[in-house]
């Protein structure tokens, strides 16, 4: 009997580590640096591990591509809310990640109810990794008028300017550093075992889980939002002012690669450091307000006139731009590094060897293709451009190689030399394009002259990196 299990890359790896090897599941390969996303048990022959983003999880659960699955019962309760109907079956509470989901607002939104809000914007806005839980929050705080903006994290930056509400994680010094007084409890969780119905009727799953703890899960789902005590903050650097332009600035990878080009452009980046939590801030630009977020939210917070301009990547660009072909989002300027190629990505295994042969291989099958990638848009496109028949888009949010070959039959990844891509066993058949870091603004806003003027201004600035090279 086959035994498919999902393990978490990321905050819960460590401590579901420890609990493994005290179980004896025998997977010594499963850590922060493996060098691999699939692992084998040396106690249980038939026992299949990988590692996905903690995220991914519960969906590959529920489809039924895993039997088991370890995860935060945060995640599995941003896919119940959708899909209540959902085959998953929650089996036991671990014992450890445990924390809440808090709607909280910023000290200058304080004194607001969340009534008055909707009265003075004619809406709340709500920024959140969790979408479904932050509607449901909506739906039973009774708010009469509501939008729900999708980030893929650092939640805590939007309110006050460009959401009223945060629904996030807690964590140390969070609500602290970002000027964030929590005003709600939503949902305790920790870290939980979960099972596909199907394998948990029909599978007998006694021995691999007979180490693992029996502790009931208990955690509360989407209750009503609980009223906290306002707890001790520190002041943000907040601007309100419509003149003042509004720059985001990358998180993660292409964070590092960013300091150095605007210490080239001779831009005081100050405050601006590698593992700094403070997401606001000060740099050497005049009449600029900065916040740092994720690179792939960037596009449609411009959109949205969250920002006005933005460093990201073409890639991130690009794949707006195919959801939305008539968006204001526009480049500005190539700033030439952080070079990606957006790739084709097959097993070893497939024969085919370039699009085509991808073609020819899915015109005789039966089930749809399975095509995965964090670039959803991409993606699509890629299908119906290259008539690859009937196909399906998996979302993924990382570690999109762990999805080869059992899950998916093609990924759309970047790639910066192909030696991740190797390691895997994995091939490159198609290179889509060749993405750089560069500057993104909404086009309507340079219609304001006196706008116009100061981001003329920056994107001067930027360009002495350009020449400094």
């Amino acid at each position: 009997m086959k035994v498919k299990i999902a393990l978490p890359k990321g905050r819960l790896l460590s401590e579901t580590t420890r609990m493994l090897s005290g179980a004896g599941w025998g997977l010594g390969e499963y850590r922060s640096d493996a060098p691999i996303y699939h692992l084998k048990s040396t106690r249980f022959p038939n026992m299949l591990a990988k590692m996905f983003h903690e995220r991914d999880i519960p969906v590959q659960v529920a489809i039924g591509n895993y039997d088991l699955g370890i995860c935060g019962m945060d995640w599995v309760e941003e896919l119940l809310v959708r899909y209540r109907s959902t085959e998953v079956v929650k089996v036991r509470d671990l014992g450890y990640g445990d924390g809440y989901l808090f709607a909280a607002t910023n000290l200058a939104l304080l004194d607001m109810t969340l009534d008055e809000m909707v009265a003075a914007r004619g809406e709340v806005r709500i920024a959140s990794e969790y979408p479904k839980l932050a509607e449901t929050f909506a739906l039973k705080s009774r708010l009469k008028r509501f939008r729900i903006f999708p980030v893929c994290g650092a939640a805590e930056v939007y309110p006050p300017e460009s959401a009223e509400i945060a629904l996030l994680r807690e964590e140390p010094g969070l609500f602290a550093g970002a000027g964030l007084v929590p005003v709600s409890r939503l949902l305790g969780f920790g870290a939980c075992i979960i099972a596909n119905r199907a394998s948990w009727e029909t599978k007998d799953l006694s021995e691999i889980l007979a180490n693992l703890g029996s502790t009931a899960v208990t955690k509360p789902v989407a209750v009503l939002p609980e009223a906290v005590a306002p707890a001790a903050v520190l002041s943000a650097n907040v601007s309100n002012d419509k003149n003042v332009i509004r720059l985001a600035l990358p998180d993660g990878h292409q964070q590092k690669p960013t300091i150095a080009f605007l210490k080239k452009a001779g831009i005081d980046v100050g405050d601006y450091r590698l593992n700094s939590r403070n997401r606001r801030p000060r740099i050497g630009l005049d009449g600029t307000s900065v916040k740092v977020v994720r690179p792939q939210d960037m596009p449609l917070g411009v959109a949205s006139g969250n920002f006005d301009l933005a460093i990201t990547g073409r890639d991130w660009l690009k794949d707006h731009l195919s959801q939305f072909p008539a968006s204001p989002v526009t480049e500005f300027l190539n700033l030439g590094y952080g070079l990606v190629k957006l790739v084709a990505v097959v097993s070893q295994q497939l024969s085919a060897d370039d699009a085509s042969g991808l073609g020819w291989l899915c015109s005789g099958r039966v089930q749809p293709l399975r095509i995965a990638s964090e670039y959803t848009n991409l993606a699509d496109k890629y299908a119906r451009d290259n008539h690859l028949g009937a196909y399906r888009i998996i979302p993924t949010w990382g570690a999109t190689e762990a999805f080869l070959p059992d899950d998916a039959d093609l990924l759309i990844e970047n790639a910066e030399t192909g030696g991740t891509i190797a390691r895997h066993k994995l091939k490159i058949i198609d290179t889509l394009f060749e993405s750089t870091a560069c500057l993104i603004g909404n086009a309507r806003r340079v219609d304001d002259p006196a706008v116009a003027q100061k981001i003329e201004r920056i994107v001067g600035r930027l360009r002495r990196g350009l020449e400094a090279n």
